[in-house]
């Protein structure tokens, strides 16, 4: 970690100047107390960078959360391990799994199965408690309950150091979480232009405590925080339907990690009660597990949190890009994400282009970089890798 200025600390040994630059930005807004921490994975964002720790006082940026509000990651621990793949092709695991799971942007379950069903009941139940409607957002809500969604949306079977299976995937809110975001944003926006106040970046706007504005977001933000949280635990008790259904034996959890990386809440910080908003990053208190992947092809962790008080207890929530996604399907080639993905079972297809490794920080690095944030429980390697278009 290094001090790039009193109300910004950095743990990131490679940052882009306009990332530090757009950081520097959100760190000088008046309400953030005492430092945004920036995330070994740091890079460029909408207003507020992705892999930035934000703690602010009686104010939240609905853009600062960012728009997958909730999105995090979730991996079991099976009963199973290497041997009991060995000698079997992982094709049919796969495509079991991209036949229960709807995959790519705006994709949904055609109903609401058995075990979305007492889901979807206790987010109408907490909705109504919030005294809002969902589907005055986004009417398809309870059909996406259990769907993945693309870019850098994921499900993996992986082996860990002692080659036992693992489950793990990456989704957040879906389309109704985006739109719960897009509309407190546009609020937020709204609310700047009226009072007149001046902005270094629009997408910097604000919400007051103790307005209506601000306890609506909160609301509805707590919502589609539980929604995401939900979506993840549909997800792969469907993952571990397939996977049982594939070794002929129903899995036994040992283990289950479930945790956002794009969220807000309230904790106690430096003798003061903040707003803790981690857009791309992960909750690392003393003795917490938590989950960092890689891009896909590389290697994945279950951590455990190390409680770093400068860095607010956290830690980051994976690889953090290099390239943009038209800069990496420009500068990759089909190719070279064949031989990044040598010896794993994936959907192989120019559409994941954008999502080679090398478009990603070397997650190496970025585990190295985070040494006094957490420390490694687990390494995982994928050997099946799903994915929506």
């Amino acid at each position: 970690m290094h001090q790039i200025s009193t109300r910004l600390m950095n743990w990131a040994s490679v940052l882009e100047e306009k990332t530090q630059e757009q950081a520097l930005r959100t760190s000088q807004m008046p309400f953030v107390f005492p430092h945004v921490a920036l995330m070994p994975d740091a890079h460029l964002g909408l207003g507020a960078t992705v892999g930035s720790v934000i703690p602010t006082e009686r104010a939240v940026m609905p853009a600062a959360v960012g728009v997958d509000i909730g999105c995090g990651m979730i991996a079991v621990l099976t009963q199973f391990t290497a041997a009991d793949l060995a000698g079997r092709s992982l094709t049919p695991l796969r495509e079991s799994i991209e036949r229960a799971v709807p995959l790519s942007a705006g994709a949904a379950n055609s109903k609401i199965v058995a075990t979305a069903q007492p889901r979807v009941d206790e987010l109408e139940a907490m909705a109504a408690a919030a005294e809002f409607s969902p589907d005055q957002r986004a009417g398809r809500w309870r059909l996406q309950l259990g769907s993945l969604g693309s870019g850098n949306h994921f499900i993996e079977v992986s082996l860990d150091e002692q080659d036992r299976v693992w489950a793990f995937l990456h989704s957040g809110s879906r389309g109704v979480g985006n739109k719960i975001a897009q509309h407190h944003i546009a609020v937020a926006r709204q609310l700047m232009e009226r009072y007149w106040i001046d902005l270094p970046d629009r997408d910097l706007a604000y919400l007051v405590e103790g307005t209506d504005e601000f306890w609506a977001y909160i609301r509805e933000l707590r919502w589609a925080q539980h929604y995401a949280l939900l979506n993840r635990d549909e997800m792969m008790d469907r993952v571990l339907r397939q996977l049982g259904e594939f070794l002929g034996t129903p899995v036994v959890e040992h283990e289950r990690v479930n945790c956002h990386h794009n969220f807000t809440q309230q904790e106690h910080h430096w003798g003061r009660q903040l707003w803790v908003s981690r857009k791309g990053a992960i909750e690392a208190k003393a003795g917490q597990l938590g989950l960092i992947p890689g891009s896909m092809g590389t290697r994945s962790y279950v951590v455990e949190g190390l409680g770093n008080a400068v860095a607010l207890n956290s830690a980051p929530h994976g690889a953090g890009r290099q390239y943009s996604r038209s800069a990496a399907r420009k500068r990759f080639t089909h190719e070279q994400l064949r031989e990044a993905m040598q010896g794993i079972e994936f959907r192989d297809t120019e559409a994941f282009l954008d999502e080679i490794p090398g478009a990603y920080k070397d997650i190496d690095q970025v585990m190295a970089d985070a040494a006094d944030l957490v420390t490694v429980r687990h390494t995982l390697r994928q050997v099946v890798n799903v994915k929506g278009d």
